[in-house]
């Protein structure tokens, strides 16, 4: 892998962060949103599967890494300024977020309230043996 070519477009944040949104390669469905750095971008790159930075831990990870979730990455696109990045993937077990459902994206707005309207797939104590806070 050309390390030099796939950074050389990518502007990081000052955190040295960019956006990650990873998308479902058939339904087009945006499953969750995360960041990156340098060497999460090249660890997905070189793998194939989906690495990212969590600003929280201050550290690597690759998605699934705990719950056996992984993201195969069919595609990785990168936005006209540089500033973000799309990876078109291909999610292991249909679950992306921590809470067991499908996507990160399951509360709507109904115009008064957020609504939950996707339903939990599989418990958070069955993944990983706790809750998230």
């Amino acid at each position: 892998m050309n390390s030099e070519n796939l950074l050389k477009s990518v502007k990081f944040d000052d955190k040295g962060l960019i956006c990650a949104v990873a998308q479902d390669w058939q339904t087009k469905r945006v499953l969750m949103v995360a960041w990156m750095n340098a060497e999460a971008l090249q660890k997905t790159a070189e793998t194939g599967f989906a690495h990212y930075y969590s600003r929280s831990r201050r550290k690597q990870w690759m998605k699934g890494e705990e719950s056996g979730h992984t993201q195969k990455v069919r595609e990785l696109r990168l936005d006209c300024d540089g500033d973000a990045i799309v990876m078109l993937i291909e999610q292991n077990g249909g679950i992306a977020c921590h809470t067991g459902r499908e996507s990160c994206f399951y509360q709507v707005w109904n115009g008064e309230a957020w609504e939950t309207r996707d339903a939990v797939l599989k418990d958070e104590d069955s993944i990983y043996g706790h809750k998230h806070p």
